[in-house]
């Protein structure tokens, strides 16, 4: 959890006490991917492009799911992340193949930003080979910018 977006609330995971190095290090790479790339975003069926525009940055995330070697059958989120935002999702690691698939469309996350609504959005990952972590930012109707 984005120690910058902690609700009174809400208790912090244990994570973010064991690893606080790595909890500062992911909320800074999404904030640089923001930054740095253009963000692409996607409805399961076009590809829109974002402006790196100060004004187009995607809102500092809530939470951060870290996934190692996951292969995801097709889903749509549940669980803890009810209501929530876009995500974004980047995957890191050497391997090949490992596109995510949102409604069909594949894309190639490796090193290479996507949003989608994966509350809405059935996805899933493809096949790899290799070492793949994903890494996928998303903020729950909690923790939203009027809920704080």
């Amino acid at each position: 959890v984005n120690p910058k977006r902690q609700v009174s609330s809400y208790n912090l995971p244990l994570a973010n006490a064991l690893f606080p190095e790595l909890v500062k290090a992911v909320f800074e790479l999404e904030e640089t991917l923001s930054k740095e790339h253009t963000l692409k975003q996607t409805d399961g069926k076009t590809l829109l492009e974002h402006s790196k525009e100060e004004e187009q940055r995607r809102p500092p995330s809530s939470h951060c799911a870290i996934n190692c070697n996951a292969q995801f059958t097709p889903h749509v989120d549940s669980g803890r992340g009810s209501g929530q935002s876009l995500s974004m999702i980047v995957g890191l690691g050497d391997y090949i193949g490992g596109e995510l698939a949102v409604e069909g469309s594949m894309y190639d996350i490796r090193y290479e930003p996507l949003e989608f609504d994966g509350w809405k959005l059935r996805h899933w990952t493809n096949m790899y080979q290799g070492e793949r972590f994903s890494l996928v930012w998303f903020t729950p109707a909690e923790f939203s910018v009027d809920a704080a």
